[in-house]
């Protein structure tokens, strides 16, 4: 049964099917839903107009505030891996530019990611952009990059490191979408996992949270977002690939500290 948020978002978005294709996602997938997943609701309240704490009362109060249920830093680093998730899945359409330009950030090394992350996209053209996507992850034949696991760790795609990150994820109950043409190693997909990992919205302990990231993660990310940033075809993704190189960091540096 739908909670009263998500059902409120498909009627603002006129039907199931609307609301994916407005949210860049498959239409069984936001069948499945029986809430908005918590690396959805920006996305889904920028769309619809729907509050996030309308959508999700669980993780945002009235004013927006992150609930009891996830505490700040968890919030923080499923909104910055969903966000990596979204930019390596698809180009960015104007909306997503658009918001992209009014992110801000502090002094830290993260934030002045943020920061020329948000200049990118307000000197950006969604035209320019889907071209720089195209270049970089597709290409005629292939692009610039592989953004999988499987390859990284052994130089070819569909190898023994996506054999074993496919039997993690049957052992965790995560199951491949319905459509989903990409292997489960894929940067975009990973993130994506990770942000409902770190949001709540997949149950599990924080050692399957830690599990994955240490296993199928660590050891070869930070070099894909590396490639991105100094790739030949990048201009906006090169602020993409600091963005995610840091973050990475941020999360091998966290794992090291004493529990």
């Amino acid at each position: 049964m739908r909670e009263e948020g998500l059902s409120e978002a498909i009627r603002a978005a006129g039907g199931v099917r609307a609301l994916a294709q407005k949210i860049g996602i498959s239409q069984p997938s936001v069948s499945n839903w029986t809430r908005v997943p918590a690396d959805r609701v920006r996305a889904v309240e920028a769309v619809t107009g729907i509050s996030r704490a309308v959508l999700r009362p669980d993780l945002f109060g009235q004013a927006g505030e992150i609930g009891p249920e996830i505490d700040e830093v968890d919030a923080a680093r499923a909104q910055e891996y969903a966000l990596l998730s979204v930019l390596l899945a698809r180009a960015p359409d104007a909306a997503l530019l658009s918001r992209l330009a009014a992110l801000r950030g502090d002094a830290s090394p993260l934030g002045l990611a943020h920061v020329a992350l948000a200049e990118a996209a307000a000197a950006s053209r969604v035209e320019t952009v889907e071209r720089e996507f195209f270049d970089l992850f597709i290409g005629i034949g292939r692009g610039e990059l592989l953004p999988y696991g499987s390859y990284y760790l052994s130089g070819f795609l569909h190898e023994r490191p996506l054999a074993r990150l496919r039997e993690f994820l049957a052992r965790i109950g995560v199951e491949r979408s319905q459509g989903q043409a990409e292997p489960e190693d894929h940067a975009a997909i990973l993130c994506e996992i990770m942000a409902r990992l770190a949001s709540r919205d997949l149950a599990a302990s924080a050692s399957v949270e830690r599990e994955l990231f240490e296993k199928h993660m660590a050891p070869w990310m930070g070099r894909f977002f590396s490639d991105l940033e100094h790739a030949k075809h990048a201009d906006f993704y090169r602020r993409v690939g600091a963005l995610g190189r840091l973050f990475v960091e941020i999360e091998i540096e966290a794992l090291a500290l004493p529990a």
